[in-house]
């Protein structure tokens, strides 16, 4: 008899975010958000690619590796449903995010690196192989969705990078123009976003760029044309459209841990025992299955791979 084991990182498919409601922070106006995310989107899904030049490699192969049990968020929902604070702070600032400007785009490879530079997009997509992965994605906000990314693995960029051997963490950096973001026009935020990663964290074969989602490229309200993905961590950690990354060997200070230190870390490893001080984080929400809340694995299920990371970092905070 065939006995299927399932894998730590694994739920039942049955139980996955339909491929439609997916951001970065703020759930608790999930309702409203969803109801007018769910009309706009479908003339959304539908827009074409239009001025990004990457259209022609999706869909990219699917790696098997990299898969939950749980059907996808429902692609109408993921695509108005954002967040993304340089465009506003509610969830359905998709439309105000097609304001940005995705080509020319350059990013900073800096600091402790051989070759200090600046290259286009494009010349990263040459050098990068894409493939595409379906991943949990778990918000410190309590909700959580199933999605699958194309992109590169951040170990090969981080290669291709050239870091020196002193370079112990890397520091990732949003756009800055308010002209076009205007919640970047608001002064009391510490501009621009900034997040980060220990080099052992980003050279981890979960650690992910994504250059696309649902077999498309990546559109604007979800970090075009460059957004990290580190599955494990709350989603704040996903800085969206990034132009520069710096190599350092001090641990960078990021934009929430600046914010609002008391309740956002560096580490931000999701851990159903450690309550953010306004909620629990024991249950998350799938968002797209009408309320349904299931309870919140340790290292958002992929214990398996990177608990290992934090072995000697114990007297660290490591839960946001």
């Amino acid at each position: 008899m065939l006995i299927k084991r399932t894998r730590g990182w694994e739920v039942p498919e049955r139980d996955a975010t339909p491929e439609s409601v997916y951001s970065r922070r703020h759930v608790l106006a999930a309702g409203a958000g969803l109801a007018a995310g769910a009309i706009a989107g479908d003339a959304f899904a539908q827009a074409p690619a239009g001025d990004d030049p990457t259209a022609g490699l999706y869909p990219a192969m699917r790696n098997m590796r990299y898969r939950v049990e749980r059907e996808l968020t429902e692609e109408r929902i993921a695509t108005t449903y954002n967040n993304f604070y340089e465009f506003g702070t509610s969830k359905t600032i998709w439309q105000a995010a097609q304001a940005l400007k995705i080509r020319p785009w350059q990013v900073k490879i800096e600091g402790l690196v051989e070759n200090p530079r600046t290259v286009d997009v494009d010349d990263i997509f040459k050098a990068m192989r894409l493939e595409e992965r379906v991943y949990r994605f778990r918000c410190v906000e309590a909700w959580a969705m199933t999605v699958p990314w194309t992109g590169f693995p951040l170990a090969a960029f981080v290669e291709w990078c050239k870091p020196l051997s002193a370079a112990k963490y890397v520091q990732m950096e949003t756009f800055s123009n308010p002209a076009v973001a205007p919640g970047q026009r608001a002064t009391w935020y510490p501009w621009p976003y900034t997040e980060g990663l220990s080099i052992d964290e980003a050279t981890n074969e979960l650690a992910f760029i994504a250059t696309g989602i649902y077999g498309k490229p990546v559109p604007r309200q979800h970090g075009a044309p460059l957004r990290l993905i580190a599955p494990w961590k709350y989603g704040f950690k996903s800085g969206k459209s990034l132009v520069r990354f710096v190599f350092t060997d001090k641990q960078p200070k990021t934009f929430w841990e600046t914010l609002a230190e008391k309740e956002y870390g560096f580490w931000a490893n999701v851990n159903p025992k450690v309550p953010h001080p306004r909620w629990s984080q024991a249950t998350e929400e799938l968002i797209g299955k009408n309320g349904q809340r299931v309870p919140t694995q340790i290292f958002n299920g992929y214990g398996d791979f990177v608990a290992s990371l934090y072995t000697d970092r114990q007297n660290e905070r490591l839960w946001a």
